[in-house]
């Protein structure tokens, strides 16, 4: 085991950082069972300078960025032209609410959104407070009580996000009773399939609990406002869904008067290889939820978008904030726009994953690889020790292994308490880098495979520390 990563800068931080955030009380206990257990301690950094493909750690070491900024620097890392777009903004508006780059940034979101059918716009400042205003648009514009979502979705860390999303663990304990009006439905997954079914007669079986079980067993049909569904679970492990679910799931909206609400914080704005992600499926949502890429990495800024008769004319529908559609957001993300435009930066971000599809699809020869799959950079691989019974056990500390073996090579991924490790490149990554990050990764895996899960990191790091 090597003990000399991270090095010491980048060691010494951590020590004095984990007190001062959640759970740093409970780090040592842990870290001393994890060590009598034979797990060695996390790989984990602290970053000092990010730039374009890379970012460095407090002791000058260089990683790719496969993190990249939770899948928030869709240009890299501190784009120029984005940051100068910013201090311009800055200097001439400071912060005020109402100025002319609110109205630039609507006219251009509104030009790129599928069917050019949601010209209506409102911003807000992170992921979670977009999708927590759709469901309210939903709601208000139908005047009706239910919303469904998910299992496995994620949709943000507010008391109303953590009630909608469906992932496992501890993001609704205590809010049980805060859960009346979301409807959990199960989302088709490509593995962990019950009851012997195959992918295809799982979806029906879905789409099937979406129009009948509920309405007969859950809530009326003319009492549910609507489907909040992500066209790939992006925290629930980089799932891609097939054309079937979200075209039934259309077709399960059309047929009921429910609104389709598709949450793009992380699938839209080109990670998928197109502008968004449902326009793979050939479906154009009621709504949209965006963010993440919005802004280029540089100021916060998300939104939603709708049909002119879901926003145009509701005056139930209250939504927005202090810091929503600030002029340092709008100008960032004007800039981020018309650079996808210039440097035809959707295409490039699809050349790129379709060659990362070819070479991950070579990993399912190992035997702690159980699926690799992605759809764009929108890029995921799942993991189990050698008999891994699937549908009845999830190991994630042999993707942990994985994700801690490729850190001390020199590539930044994501993979946080699932076994799942995650990939977001920059949309604009130069393909050698890209080649030379997964190459990494396989080495990673290989390594592993070898000498096994033991190598695994102990325990997470406090959230708020890089390094996931």
């Amino acid at each position: 085991m090597d003990n000399s990563f991270p090095g010491p800068k980048t060691r010494a931080a951590l020590e004095r950082g984990i007190p001062l955030f959640k759970n740093g009380l409970r780090f040592d206990a842990e870290m001393e069972r994890a060590g009598q257990r034979g797990f060695r301690p996390v790989r984990q950094i602290v970053i000092d300078k990010a730039e374009g493909d890379f970012v460095w750690d407090l002791d000058g070491k260089r990683y790719i960025d496969f993190q990249n900024g939770w899948a928030t620097n869709p240009l890299g890392n501190c784009h120029r032209e984005i940051l100068e777009a910013v201090e311009i903004a800055n200097r001439r508006f400071g912060f005020h609410y109402d100025h002319p780059l609110r109205y630039d940034l609507a006219e251009l979101l509104a030009a790129t959104m599928p069917g050019n059918a949601l010209p209506r716009t409102n911003y807000e400042v992170s992921g979670t407070e977009a999708a927590e205003a759709a469901v309210h648009l939903a709601l208000t514009y139908t005047k009706r009580r239910y919303i469904i979502t998910f299992s496995a979705s994620y949709h943000g860390m507010g008391l109303g996000t953590k009630v909608l999303s469906g992932l496992d663990g501890d993001y609704g304990t205590y809010l049980e009773g805060w859960g009346g009006g979301v409807i959990k439905a199960p989302y088709p997954y490509s593995e962990r399939i019950p009851a012997g079914m195959s992918e295809e007669q799982y979806t029906e079986y879905c789409l099937w609990y979406l129009d009948n079980h509920i309405p007969t067993s859950i809530a009326a049909r003319d009492n549910i406002a609507g489907i909040l569904i992500e066209p790939g679970l992006a925290e629930g492990g980089n799932w891609i869904p097939s054309t079937r679910f979200l075209q039934g799931i259309r077709e399960v909206c059309d047929k009921n008067d429910w609104l389709m609400i598709s949450d793009e914080v992380l699938t839209g704005l080109g990670r998928t290889g197109r502008m968004w992600g449902i326009e793979h499926y050939d479906v154009v949502p009621d709504i949209l939820v965006y963010g993440k890429n919005l802004s280029g990495g540089i100021a916060p800024l998300c939104g939603i978008s709708a049909r002119d008769e879901i926003m145009g004319d509701n005056t139930d529908f209250l939504s927005g904030s202090t810091f929503a559609g600030t002029p340092a957001g709008c100008a960032a993300a004007i800039r981020t726009l018309q650079i996808f435009e210039r440097d035809h930066i959707v295409a490039h971000a699809k050349r790129l994953g379709n060659i990362a599809a070819g070479i991950m699809a070579k990993w399912e020869k190992y035997s702690i690889v159980r699926q690799a799959r992605g759809n764009g950079l929108l890029l995921g691989a799942s993991f189990g020790k050698p008999g891994f019974a699937g549908a009845d056990e999830k190991d994630w500390w042999t993707a942990r292994a994985v994700r801690g073996k490729m850190l001390e090579n020199g590539v930044w991924a994501i993979s946080d308490h699932e076994d799942t490790i995650r990939l977001y490149p920059a949309l604009n990554m130069d393909e050698s880098v890209l080649r030379e990050g997964l190459q990494i990764m396989e080495d990673a895996i290989r390594h592993v495979e070898k000498h096994g899960h033991s190598e695994g990191d102990a325990v997470a790091y406090p959230s708020g520390v890089a390094g996931f």
